[in-house]
């Protein structure tokens, strides 16, 4: 690649993406690599939510509850179809905080946020709410608070496309093996890991976004030094079958005062987690624990009527977190700040490296890391990404119940969950998706659930997948759906197709 880049961004996770569409968005020449694909690790493995951090309070972290508050009501106007509303129910439980300490809590949740949109938070007797009937103690008393879900993945691979459409190169399974610095750029050597063709690219500027490996990638590809560190803490989550026919969410502490989250997963489960314990391997080998199964099953079943089992566990996920290490001596403790550290290599080309943070504050990573870089380039933009008229990908609707009942009214011979589903993943662009097709069958092959053809093919053309691992748990989550055959079958078909991609 002989064209010399503005910007080399390192690392395809939400902090890698967010920068790579901000830069472009910017009118920078702006290329992202990354090793395997899109939101392959700690990205696609959090808690799926776009939240201040309730219990981040109890750390006295105000700034950084604020921040992601405000934060919330942007994504929600961005993504309207990929983020949205959820209640939390908190039951109150002996060991617990005295209840007038935790509605000061949420006095000062409402209060930091702002609230645009949300629904201001509550007391309440759960034996008169439908949440309480779920719970062994459905007399008891409880909160109910407004947070927001997303699909996390999703919202990696549409600032991905932003980027794309902005002008960026995306290289997914493409590897930075080594940076070196010359007079004033970088010089990268890259290596596509299907192909092993190795090549170099010459950019102005390099962001490491690398996540849990932004300390080796600085050791070892830049060998620069760095001031700071970073504490890598896995947290896992099960998937089980729904435990409740409403749409709320809990939120449970437990007597060791760690925070549970149980949340409506998909139509027909509940996601539970997370726990937070240390850990020191190679984060593409990070895996829930027995261990951590039953003590999860053992938070819920001292509060749900439905007891759970490690049998009835259907899927399990483990991410690791690349925190910034501030010494706190428990995992759960760490701080959720981010730090960004500027290396202009005494005025020549410049580096940023990101710390820490997490995924509701992505976009303000990205800015701020935008606010450290150009100044170093000598360039002088503005901040646009927050900005009324620029939505994600799809996002380009105002109401997302009203276009879902638009769709339906248009594609009435899909089924209307179906139509649901592909409007809370594609939003607008439900019309790429779909096509020209006036009928199922015109859809083309059938994968299983309502996966076909026509999807699958937007979804290697337009969003970078090449596996079934990508399009069943990254892209959508029909893994949850589809037999191991049905499976096999989709690899195979990818297999002898992959050149359709564009």
């Amino acid at each position: 690649m002989s064209e010399i880049y503005d910007l080399l961004v390192v690392g395809g996770g939400v902090n890698g993406c967010g920068v790579a569409r901000d830069a472009a968005g910017r009118g920078l020449r702006v290329l992202l690599c990354e090793t395997g694909d899109l939101a392959g690790q700690t990205s696609s493995r959090s808690t799926k939510l776009i939240h201040g951090g309730l219990r981040y309070l109890e750390h006295y972290e105000f700034r950084l509850v604020r921040e992601a508050l405000q934060e919330r009501e942007v994504l929600l106007a961005m993504a309207p179809h990929l983020v949205w509303p959820m209640r939390f129910v908190l039951p109150h439980n002996h060991h617990m905080r005295p209840a007038w300490m935790i509605r000061v809590g949420m006095f000062l949740y409402d209060y930091l946020a702002g609230r645009k949109v949300l629904k201001a938070s509550r007391c309440v007797s759960l034996s008169h709410h439908k949440a309480g009937a779920a719970l062994k103690d459905d007399g008891s008393k409880g909160f109910i608070y407004s947070d927001c879900a997303t699909y996390d993945s999703r919202l990696v691979v549409l600032n991905a496309i932003d980027a794309a459409e902005h002008g960026a190169t995306i290289l997914t399974r493409t590897q930075c093996l080594a940076a070196r610095r010359q007079e004033n750029h970088w010089i990268a050597a890259l290596q596509d890991v299907i192909t092993g063709r190795r090549f170099d690219v010459t950019a102005r500027s390099l962001v490491n976004a690398t996540g849990p490996w932004v300390n080796a990638f600085i050791d070892d590809a830049l060998k620069t030094p760095s001031a700071y560190r970073i504490r890598l803490i896995k947290g896992s989550h099960m998937v089980v079958p729904r435990l409740f026919e409403h749409n709320h969410a809990y939120i449970l502490q437990h007597s060791d005062q760690r925070i549970i989250f149980v949340i409506p997963f998909e139509q027909d489960y509940s996601l539970i987690g997370t726990t937070e314990v240390d850990y020191d391997g190679d984060p593409t080998q990070a895996r829930m624990s027995e261990g951590e199964v039953d003590y999860l099953c053992g938070v819920i079943n001292s509060y749900f009527k439905i007891q759970t089992r490690s049998q009835d566990v259907v899927w399990t996920y483990a991410g690791v977190r690349p925190l910034f290490d501030d010494a706190t001596s428990s995992a759960s403790a760490v701080s959720r700040e981010y730090i960004l550290e500027l290396d202009n290599g005494d005025g020549r080309a410049p580096l940023v490296s990101v710390f820490g943070g997490k995924l509701t504050a992505y976009r303000q990573v990205a800015e701020h890391t935008l606010s450290k870089l150009l100044p170093a380039m000598k360039i002088k933009t503005s901040t646009w990404t927050s900005l009324p008229g620029h939505p994600l990908p799809g996002g380009d609707l105002a109401d997302f119940a009203t276009f879902v009942h638009a769709q339906q009214q248009r594609y009435g011979w899909l089924p209307e969950a179906t139509v649901k589903r592909l409007a809370r993943l594609y939003g607008t662009r439900i019309r790429d998706v779909v096509g020209t097709a006036t009928s199922v069958a015109e859809l083309g092959q059938h994968f299983g659930a309502d996966l076909y053809e026509a999807e699958v093919l937007y979804l290697l053309n337009k969003e970078w997948a090449r596996t079934a691992e990508d399009i069943l748990w990254r892209r959508t989550r029909l893994g949850l759906y589809l037999k191991e055959q049905q499976i096999t079958q989709l690899q195979q078909w990818l297999d002898d197709h992959w050149h359709l991609a564009a």
